[in-house]
């Protein structure tokens, strides 16, 4: 399987991203970018903006001059040998060995904007600004953000990630062919966990096939959200996976609910999936319906020129006819993850839930982003009834006349074998 011939870019691809990003620079007025990327051990939904720039590593600070090429400011030694050793090999590096550094403080940081006369200048920082899920004031360090904007009084700094994000969103040929992989994978992991289950095996050797699947086709996944039982309302990690306990063991009548988050070459799919063990109970089956009916008004609405927040309602409105509830959005952005349908958040279905805290509902985000071809979605619809819940869906693309759905295979509810 590694020996499959696998999609990959071309120095015309990292031309055109370089490209974008010093148009961009013109037409905001800054002189400079200052963008900031998580550490590469984060797992799933990262902030892997660093990446778009070099082709590499991910856990890079990267500046980059309007008037010369990006400079890695890596954390570690070990960045330089892999970097040496890709020369080695004749991998098709992006960034030259002499602007490959290693130190992401702001000591190193204030080398590179002095090196380049920047002290004065206008300058873009990506890292700053929330992004979903887990950054919510942003990724940056405070400290470290602090000691820059001291060491350059004079400098002007400009929030722009949100920006670059809108910039990122629609892909190019070449890398919607490296999404297409990544979603191939991500179909054969799901069949390989299909194949797993059946009642009296433990839970972690369906999430071990799984996985397996992934590293059998030469890619590295962060983990997945995986959950058993005849009522799944958990969605997250398994919980032997942060708790000293064993492994569940697998019954008739359960479900199998999993959050796939494949990437190949830093460009990720999502995949959503319910597994039914034998028979299930019939809000199950109703509930995947409902979803199912979510992701087709989805696929119906999702075209060029039209708004993000018109998908998110279409993808709303067959569940809130139902009556069902829903645990988080019916569909969000890809590559990066910037846009978000609004969760109508109401979990007073849930028996047991009036004892926490209330929980509040999350509005759209970028409802006024205007689609274009070659922009990735997760469209992950769910619904719940009292405490039976189901997420389906997949990676959907949007095309110049359709959406192209890369994973209709996970877009209903699967029977395991």
């Amino acid at each position: 399987m590694t020996d499959r011939v696998v999609p990959s870019y071309s120095p015309a691809e990292r031309d055109r991203r370089w490209n974008l990003a010093r148009t961009f620079m013109d037409e905001e007025g800054l002189d400079a970018l200052i963008v900031y990327g998580e550490h590469e051990d984060n797992g799933p939904a990262p902030y892997y903006f660093d990446t778009w720039f070099t082709n590499d590593r991910p856990g890079q600070t990267i500046v980059f001059p309007r008037n010369g090429d990006p400079i890695a400011l890596a954390s570690v030694p070990s960045f330089v040998f892999d970097h040496l050793e890709g020369v080695r090999r004749g991998d098709a590096l992006w960034i030259a060995a002499d602007n490959v550094r290693v130190g992401r403080g702001a000591g190193t940081i204030a080398e590179v904007l002095n090196e380049y006369g920047l002290a004065k200048a206008s300058i873009g920082v990506a890292g700053l600004e929330p992004y979903i899920p887990a950054h919510p004031e942003g990724i940056m360090p405070s400290a470290l953000w602090d000691a820059v904007v001291s060491d350059f009084p004079d400098a002007t700094f400009k929030r722009v990630g949100g920006g670059l994000a809108r910039l990122m969103m629609p892909l190019s040929e070449e890398e919607v062919a490296v999404v297409r992989h990544s979603a191939s994978i991500g179909d054969a992991m799901v069949r390989a966990m299909v194949e797993a289950a059946r009642p009296g095996i433990g839970e972690n050797e369906v999430y071990a096939a799984g996985m397996s699947a992934a590293y059998m086709r030469g890619t590295a996944v962060p983990q997945m959200h995986f959950y058993s039982g005849p009522e799944p309302v958990v969605w997250g990690p398994p919980q032997w996976a942060y708790r000293p306990q064993a492994p569940r063991i697998l019954q008739e009548g359960d479900v199998i609910t999993s959050e796939i988050f494949c990437q190949f070459g830093m460009r990720a799919t999502q995949h959503q999936v319910a597994i039914a063990v034998g028979e299930v109970h019939e809000d199950i089956e109703r509930a995947a319906r409902v979803a199912r009916d979510c992701y087709q008004a989805g696929l119906e609405t999702m075209r060029a020129k039209r708004r993000f927040g018109d998908v998110a309602e279409a993808m709303l409105a067959p569940l809130e006819e139902a009556g069902g509830w829903v645990k988080g959005p019916q569909i969000h952005g890809l590559n990066p993850i910037a846009a978000l349908c609004r969760v109508p958040i109401d979990f007073s279905q849930v028996d047991g839930i009036d004892r926490y805290p209330e929980v509040p509902g999350i509005p759209t985000l970028l409802a006024d982003l205007e689609l274009q071809p070659g922009m990735t979605f997760a469209f992950e619809p769910s619904c719940g009834f009292g405490r039976r819940l189901v997420t389906l869906g997949g990676t959907v693309i949007v095309g110049d006349d359709e959406a192209i759905e890369l994973n209709p295979y996970t877009a209903q509810l699967l029977q395991a074998t």
